[in-house]
């Protein structure tokens, strides 16, 4: 028996009739008969008697529709309560600063139009900084970019990112076209985050791959500061598309790099669902929901879903 069977035949009831129910209610007759009778048959009962004026209900069909008002009035009062039902807490959030840039405002959209009363604390940082930050439980969740040996934790593969040299516009030395090798990157003045940094780390174990050096001139840790350096000419870095989220893409050029593994995955990580407060299981949902949503929407540059998006408890991380 389903709801919307027990609202056909209310609505039946009140019309007297199944034309002007059907109209009512936006179905063709055929189908709400048909659904009337798939009620009969289920209660193995006559629900229903037709008349020369159109139906009126049995002996049967008069109790039924009285038990049949009360539960859909249960039902609404239940659906009522959850809408209005208000949500409240805190949570907080990492990411990156090149994922703020193309998912911070959105998120921070949603959550306000889905949990006004949640209040929402975001958290700007490197990976492996927000690594550290949830493993000692001053975030509850974040998107980071690799795993490895630490505290284990909820990791959702989200999504991910295909890297991409970029340039200023006017950088005459930038290959043409509109994908390049690693190794015809590998000769230009590049300007990359330090060591310690989760993306300078797969780029060094990409140029050993290829067998070639990088020309690395200077290291900047501040995606903005990085950024404007590109900007100013004075070399390429190796960034996701998201790194221009914030700037004018006709200022620079981004060549998508071929190579295998030249890739950043992206994973939701959160505490537990046992540590996760109301607010916290909310936003997670909603994080996954938005940047799926852009990707989706192709406004996430270079990015795509992940395979498999289901959630891997007690994954672990390591800093990046």
């Amino acid at each position: 028996m389903e709801l919307r069977q027990l609202r056909y035949f209310v609505r039946v009831v009140e019309y007297g009739s199944m034309g002007r129910a059907a109209a009512d209610l936006g179905v063709v007759t055929s189908a709400l008969s048909q659904q009337i009778s798939r009620l009969e048959s289920e209660l193995s009962t006559r629900l229903l008697q037709r008349t020369a004026n159109g139906v009126r209900p049995t002996d049967a069909g008069l109790a039924f529709w009285r038990q049949a008002q009360l539960a859909l009035r249960h039902v609404d009062d239940a659906a009522h309560a959850a809408r209005h039902a208000r949500l409240s807490g805190h949570v907080s959030v990492g990411m990156a600063p090149s994922t703020t840039g193309v998912l911070g405002l959105a998120f921070m959209r949603a959550m306000r139009e889905r949990y006004p009363d949640v209040r929402l604390r975001m958290v700007e940082s490197l990976s492996g900084h927000l690594a550290t930050m949830l493993s000692a439980r001053q975030i509850d969740l974040a998107i980071l970019f690799q795993s490895g040996a630490a505290r284990r934790f909820s990791a959702t593969p989200l999504l991910d990112e295909r890297l991409f040299a970029i340039s200023s516009a006017q950088f005459e030395p930038m290959p043409g076209g509109k994908k390049v090798k690693l190794a015809q990157i590998a000769p230009l003045p590049l300007i990359l985050p330090s060591g310690p940094h989760g993306l300078r780390s797969l780029l060094t174990t990409a140029f050993a791959r290829v067998k070639c050096e990088p020309n690395i001139v200077a290291e900047i840790d501040g995606l903005a500061m990085l950024m404007d350096a590109v900007g100013g000419g004075l070399g390429v870095t190796i960034q996701p598309g998201a790194a221009l989220a914030r700037r004018d893409p006709s200022s620079f050029r981004a060549l998508a790099i071929s190579d295998a593994h030249m890739v950043r995955p992206n994973q939701l990580v959160s505490l537990s669902d046992d540590e996760l407060s109301p607010a916290g299981l909310a936003a997670r949902v909603v994080l996954a929901d938005v940047a799926r949503t852009l990707v989706a929407r192709g406004e996430w540059a270079g990015a795509t879903l992940a395979a498999d998006t289901r959630p891997v408890p007690s994954q672990p991380l390591h800093d990046s």
